[in-house]
């Protein structure tokens, strides 16, 4: 009596000759040579004791031993390969994607019953995080991150590039007139992160200290965007990500200079994962939205 299962290697390769009736073609769809197929099957004969084929001078024929139990072996070997299908399935039927809060927030979320539309099999999970998550843990399939488009073991494709410019609500256009010049005396406080207001400045070609120009101090840039859609003051933010705003008059430029911080928003990826079918129409769908949205923007300014 068997005190172990046989090796797997030779099973696989008892059951494609069985199957096929050669061990020839039996190679041919196991990608390896008749050699190799006619070892693992005597390998397993030897294994269990019993005579599975018997060898003619042109061609093998299964004993009855061996026509006893290959329905059976053929029979296991497909419930396998159903079960490793159901599995992948699963795998590609959800994408747990990670992203910034405010991409996520103010610029995917509007869009994702787009994809839900071109791709109804693929349940997206949305993960906000100012911190970068671990990818290819089985945890997280892909992220948006912002930076120069390299982070090892990954794949990045470029989304648009991250810009910024003043963004205030219609009403304190007028109190936000002389934005462009910081030694005349703004009538609105400013909101939203100070070094991208340096930044600004500097992209203008000038150093300003804007010590004591803040109103409140907000987590994210889509809380910004908010506060300065109440009217609460001026934000620096991105009008590609906040397009929707701006075409819906929430938002109106306090300033025409967009200006670059030399990073873009990228779809990544591990690159073990290249080739699966959710990550790859999560990426072209994404970067079609990308492109329109960032050429869309530019051309409302």
């Amino acid at each position: 009596m068997l005190g172990k299962l046989p090796p797997l290697l030779s099973v696989r390769a008892f059951e494609a000759a069985a199957r096929l009736g050669s061990f020839a073609k039996a190679a041919q769809e196991l990608g390896t040579s008749a050699a190799s197929v006619s070892y693992h099957v005597r390998q397993l004969e030897r294994e269990i004791g019993v005579p599975l084929f018997q060898r003619l001078a042109q061609r093998v024929v299964l004993t009855e031993h061996g026509r006893a139990i290959a329905p059976e072996v053929t029979a296991l070997f497909k419930s396998l390969s159903a079960t490793f299908v159901s599995a992948v399935d699963a795998y590609e039927s959800r994408l747990s994607l990670t992203t910034l809060p405010t991409f996520g927030a103010s610029w995917l979320t509007p869009r994702l019953g787009r994809f839900r539309k071109a791709h109804g099999d693929i349940r997206v999970e949305l993960d906000l995080s100012e911190a970068p998550r671990e990818l290819g843990a089985g945890v997280f399939d892909a992220a948006v991150r912002n930076g120069h488009g390299k982070w090892a073991g990954l794949r990045a494709t470029r989304l648009f590039a991250s810009v910024f410019m003043p963004l205030c609500a219609p009403a304190l256009k007028a109190a936000a007139k002389h934005i462009g010049d910081p030694r005349r005396k703004l009538d609105a406080p400013l909101l939203g992160r100070p070094d991208w207001w340096t930044r600004w400045y500097e992209a203008l070609g000038m150093r300003v200290d804007l010590g004591g120009r803040f109103g409140t101090t907000l987590q994210a840039e889509y809380l910004d965007a908010a506060a300065a859609i109440a009217g609460q003051g001026v934000t620096i933010g991105s009008p590609i990500l906040f397009a929707d705003e701006i075409k819906a008059g929430r938002l109106v430029p306090a300033h025409d200079f967009v200006a670059p911080d030399g990073r873009a928003f990228w779809f990544v990826y591990p690159a073990a994962l290249a080739k699966s079918r959710k990550i790859v129409a999560f990426r072209d769908w994404i970067v079609a939205e990308a492109e329109a949205a960032a050429a869309s923007a530019m051309d409302a300014r």
